[in-house]
C-alpha cells in the first residue's frame, strides 16, 4: 500500500459509528468457543473510508447495521490524544490474548502501532508513533509482553519493549526490505516475517528490557513482493501471499505449496490478507477491486471452503481477518 491518501467519499451511507460501538447486550462467545479467543463467525476489517476498525458478523447482512458487533478508532477520550496524527489509514487488525485478557492489535500507515484492550477500547497496553514514513503494516505481541512491528517502507522489523511501559520507545531492529507481516510461532519460538523476497524466522533473544533479533531461518519466496503471513489452522503450515500468488509454506522443509485445498480460488493476484478460521476451517481473503476509489482496497471480503462473500457498503477495506486468536 502506498503512503498517499486517497480522496474520500463525502457521504457514507452505511450507519457505522465513528467511535466505539460495543457488542449488543448479552452477547456471548459461540458455544464451544473459549471466550478469550473470540466468536467463530466474526470478521475484523480495516476500513480506510471510515478510518476505523470494524468487527462484523458473517452470519448477517452487512447492509444491515446490526451486523456490526464492534468498532474502534483512537480518540483523545480513550487516551490517544498524543497519537491522533498517526491515525488515518488503518492497515492491520488482530485479536490476541495476553495474560488472559483480549486485545486489538493494530497498525496504521500514518505511524500508529497499538495494543488496545478489547472490548473496552480505552487506554492501551502499549501504543507508539513508529514513524509515518516507515509505513507500519503489522504487529504481534510476544510471550514476554514486548511487541513486534513490521514496517514496509521503513524496511524493518522491530521489537519494542512494551513490557517496560505503555509508551516505551526502546526497541531492537532487524533490517528487512519490504517487511509486511509478523507472526509469533509459539511451537518453534520464532517470530516469522515476510518481506520483498524472503520469509525469515527470527529468534528473539536478550531480555525483556533489552531484546535482540537474530535471523534463524530463511526461505526465498518463489515470487516477489511478500505481503501477508498467517498460520494455516489445523496444519503445520503458514499462509504466505505475494504480489501474484498465495502459498502454504511448510516451515520444516521450506517448500511453498500451491496444491492445497481451495487453491483454485485463493491463489490469485494481489491478495492483501489471508486467514483460516481455526474452528470452521473456512478461509477468507481480501484483494483490491475497482470502484472503491482506493487502488489497494476492496469493499468485499471473500470466503472460501465453502464459497461466500460479504460486501460492506462504501468501504475501503485493506485487510480482513477472522476475529479469533489462532495461537
Amino acid at each position: 500500500m502506498r503512503m498517499s491518501r486517497v480522496a474520500r467519499a463525502l457521504t457514507i451511507g452505511f450507519a457505522v459509528s465513528a467511535a466505539l460501538t460495543v457488542a449488543p447486550p448479552g452477547a456471548t462467545a459461540e458455544r464451544g468457543q473459549n471466550p478469550n479467543t473470540g466468536r467463530c463467525c466474526d470478521v475484523v476489517v480495516t476500513d480506510q473510508a471510515r478510518d476505523q476498525i470494524t468487527v462484523l458478523d458473517t452470519r448477517g447482512d452487512w447492509n444491515d447495521p446490526r451486523a456490526v458487533r464492534w468498532s474502534w478508532r483512537p480518540t483523545a477520550d480513550q487516551g490517544f490524544a498524543d497519537l491522533l496524527d498517526n491515525w488515518g489509514l488503518p492497515d492491520e487488525a488482530k485479536l490476541r490474548t495476553y495474560r488472559h485478557r483480549r486485545y486489538l492489535l493494530t497498525t496504521d500507515s500514518y505511524g500508529l502501532a497499538a495494543m488496545v484492550p478489547y472490548p473496552s477500547g480505552t487506554g492501551s497496553y502499549w501504543a507508539g508513533d513508529v514513524g509515518r514514513s516507515a509505513n507500519p503494516h503489522s504487529i504481534e505481541v510476544l510471550p514476554d509482553g514486548n511487541v513486534a512491528v513490521a514496517a514496509s517502507t521503513g524496511g524493518w522489523v522491530r521489537v519494542y519493549t512494551a513490557s517496560q511501559g505503555p509508551r516505551s520507545t526502546d526497541h531492537t531492529e532487524f533490517a528487512f526490505p519490504g517487511a509486511h507481516a509478523v507472526y509469533w510461532d509459539t511451537g518453534r519460538a520464532l517470530l516469522w516475517t515476510v518481506g520483498d523476497h524472503e520469509v525469515v524466522g527470527l529468534t528473539v533473544g536478550g531480555t525483556a528490557a533489552a531484546p535482540t533479533l537474530t535471523p534463524s531461518v530463511r526461505h526465498a519466496l518463489p515470487t516477489p513482493w511478500g505481503h501477508d503471513l498467517q498460520p494455516v489452522a489445523g496444519r503445520d503450515r503458514l499462509w504466505v501471499s505475494t504480489g501474484s500468488r498465495v502459498y502454504q509454506l511448510d516451515p520444516r522443509t521450506g517448500v511453498f505449496h500451491d496444491d492445497y485445498r481451495g487453491a483454485e480460488s485463493i491463489d490469485v493476484t494481489g491478495i492483501k490478507s489471508v486467514t483460516t478460521n481455526p474452528t470452521t476451517g473456512q478461509t477468507l481473503t481480501t484483494a483490491p477491486e475497482p470502484g472503491t476509489g482506493c487502488t489497494w482496497c476492496t469493499a468485499t471480503v471473500r470466503l472460501h471452503l465453502p464459497t461466500d462473500s460479504h460486501t460492506l457498503p462504501d468501504a475501503q477495506i485493506y485487510k480482513a481477518r477472522w476475529w479469533v486468536d489462532p495461537r
